[in-house]
């Protein structure tokens, strides 16, 4: 079993974010647990995040690193579109191909978001703790998954 990175703020006290684009712009370091709660398997992918300019405006979003999952280790990458939201300092979060995945909204320092895909509902829930910390936690229920995502990012430079 892989351990979580420890967190700072022990307190619990949040830090709000007006501008969620440019507080995201730049490299961060990755650790995220995957946990099956009906199979009590856990898995884990370390890597990095980076959010870099788009021409049109908003965020490019690549993650990449190694994901380890019943003790097979394998490469594994994301992209997504951070774009400017509805409201001033927020983003509209869509997959590479365009399609909506979730609003962000970090003013308060905490967002919660909901994606539904199929038969299966994602809860994302976004916490940052200061300029340089953050994390997700998302909860995905459905017919066929029972799943806790929790994500630790840390600026890099």
């Amino acid at each position: 079993m892989h351990a979580p990175l420890p967190f700072p703020s022990p307190t619990g006290e949040l830090w709000p974010v007006p501008d969620v684009l440019a507080h995201l712009a730049g490299r961060w370091r990755v650790h995220r647990i995957v946990r099956d709660l009906a199979s009590r398997d856990e898995g884990w992918f370390e890597g990095t995040t980076v959010f870099s300019p788009l021409d049109e405006g908003g965020l490019l979003h690549e993650e990449s690193g190694t994901f380890t999952w019943r003790g097979v280790s394998r490469p594994a990458e994301r992209t997504l579109r951070f774009l400017p939201g509805s409201s001033p300092g927020t983003a509209d979060v869509r997959f590479a191909d365009g399609r909506p995945f979730h609003d962000l909204d970090l003013a308060s320092g905490h967002h919660v978001a909901d994606h539904p895909c199929a038969a299966d509902l994602y809860r994302g829930e976004f916490t940052v703790r200061d300029a340089d910390h953050w994390r997700t936690v998302w909860r995905v229920g459905g017919p066929a998954k029972d799943l806790v995502l929790s994500t630790e990012y840390e600026r890099v430079g």
